[in-house]
């Protein structure tokens, strides 16, 4: 198997130059044209006389030019970085400037943020617009003005390839350096147990400047099949792609796999070309998942990973979606990878024991960019410790149980919100939830719901904490609920805990979080 990942698409644009590559509404690119222009963002690359492994920026929406100029970086021996497309300006310019980043390539919907940071960006010798600007050169025009030619004989497959950055939840954000090697073999897990045939189709709705999206596109370009982008991502257009171009697989977040299941087209539309859809970033409520499963009649798959394990480390593979207490699970550690429970001392906890998830294997990342430290103490002994609470059952399959983090105290007993999540999801009227601790005078921290009700569905704070008391501990029952109009997620679909915690905290000298 090829160690770098431009090998592949290389062999691809020789043996499959026609077949499509990466389609974005009415935009087709084929692998010989995919081919080619990365080698000419190559060259360009070169001209700029970068010193090898230096950074190149892309602030950018879902685009085919993200594989064309990481394809391009890859080849030249260079490290593409790209930011998130949800960022404030300071945000971007602090991710730049941490990433010693040398060529900034920016989306015309960006032009205005990155033109008033501009003088901030301390290395940064070129930028390149993916459009027209009256000062950047046009990308199109750049890299057409090299010659689709060069050598990538000298990059090792250890190499950093990719440096992603981490969502900077809990302090400044960290470039996490992820290497060929490491890219390759995640996509290899998130294919599956079988091989992809050439021709398969990915419906990629997660922004390419997060792992997941990008390493599933990786899936499609590894196997010589499509990748599907789109231009808005609406349960509306996500059911029109997968029927207009009969969509094998796809990637979803179960928020947006319920959006979906609400609506009106769902039933109506013929989703028969669908072979699997994967999901992953947060827990699928049962019920929605057990529907979904019924509607699409395809296989199911869960991930459950990190940016620092570049994606999915553990999977539930299909035979395990047979509506068995098993779809509570994660699944089991995907080939090439170890994972272990441990407790406070490092020791392997027993079957059923909560305790932190720890992963070693192909995928960890390399390290935290110029954080030594950093790494040190994420990375021990070739162990990555997660910061994830989790146990494993009598049969190996792995259960998520919370961020360490966000588990709340109250009195002497440790709760952990997604337990009680969980036990929510399935209630009348509840859409959306997340649990959080907020402060107690008695009890140091209280556990409160905070519930997106179900349009039409009348629902009260007592039903919602009624139904919690049918299936989990009295003291892990919600004390409170607030009712909200929608849950501030990540881009890759995690409730931001931080920001829901923030309004109850406020004033309070002794935060838990």
């Amino acid at each position: 198997m090829p160690d770098r990942l431009f090998d592949q698409i290389d062999c691809f644009a020789l043996q499959h130059a026609d077949q499509p590559a990466v389609r974005t509404g009415a935009h087709t690119i084929s692998y010989g044209e995919l081919g080619q222009r990365a080698k000419r963002v190559s060259e360009g690359l070169r001209a700029l006389n970068l010193a090898q492994q230096s950074r190149v920026v892309i602030l950018s929406g879902n685009r085919n030019e993200f594989f064309e100029i990481w394809q391009g970086a890859a080849m030249a021996g260079f490290v593409f970085t790209p930011l998130n497309a949800r960022l404030a300006a300071p945000e971007v310019a602090f991710i730049v400037n941490d990433s010693s980043a040398t060529v900034l390539f920016v989306d015309p919907l960006f032009h205005d943020l990155v033109a008033g940071i501009e003088h901030q960006l301390t290395a940064v010798k070129q930028i390149i617009s993916l459009g027209k600007h009256p000062k950047w050169p046009c990308y199109a025009d750049w890299r057409d003005g090299h010659n689709a030619t060069g050598s990538s004989d000298g990059v090792l497959p250890d190499a950093t390839v990719v440096q992603m950055y981490t969502s900077g939840t809990t302090g400044s954000p960290k470039g996490v350096e992820l290497s060929h090697r490491s890219v390759l073999a995640c996509a290899r897990a998130m294919m599956g147990e079988q091989s992809w045939p050439v021709g398969q189709v990915s419906l990629v709705t997660a922004p390419l400047f997060h792992t997941a999206g990008s390493c599933f596109s990786h899936c499609a370009l590894q196997s010589g099949g499509t990748v599907v982008l789109l231009e808005e991502l609406s349960p509306e257009a996500v059911l029109s792609a997968i029927e207009d171009y009969s969509v094998t697989e796809a990637l979803l977040v179960p928020a947006l796999v319920r959006r979906v299941l609400e609506s009106p087209r769902c039933r109506t539309t013929d989703c028969s070309s669908l072979r699997r859809i994967l999901y992953g970033a947060s827990p699928m409520p049962l019920p929605v998942l057990q529907q979904a499963i019924e509607i699409f009649a395809c296989d199911f798959e869960q991930g459950y990973g990190m940016t620092e394990t570049v994606g999915p480390v553990a999977m539930l593979r299909p035979r395990d979606h047979d509506g068995g207490a098993k779809m509570k699970s994660c699944g089991k550690a995907v080939p090439g990878t170890n994972i272990r429970v441990v407790d406070e001392q490092g020791n392997d906890c027993p079957v059923n024991q909560v305790g932190e998830i720890i992963i070693s294997g192909v995928q960890i990342m390399k390290g935290y960019w110029h954080r030594p430290a950093d790494t040190q103490k994420a990375i021990k002994d070739g162990w990555l410790y997660s910061g994830d609470a989790g146990f494993f059952d009598s049969d190996g399959y792995l259960y998520i149980h919370d961020r360490l983090k966000d588990m709340i105290c109250s009195g002497a007993e440790n709760i952990y919100p997604a337990e009680v999540e969980n036990s929510l999801a399935g209630c009348t009227g509840v859409a959306d939830v997340a649990v959080i601790g907020v402060p107690d005078d008695q009890w140091g921290e209280a556990v409160k719901a905070i519930v997106v009700a179900q349009k039409g569905v009348p629902v009260s704070a007592d039903a919602i904490i009624a139904h919690a008391r049918q299936s989990i501990a009295g003291f892990k029952c919600p004390k409170t609920v607030d009712f909200v109009d929608s849950i501030p997620r990540n881009p890759s679909g995690k409730i931001l805990k931080k920001i829901l915690r923030e309004p109850y905290w406020l004033g309070v000298d002794r935060r838990v979080s």
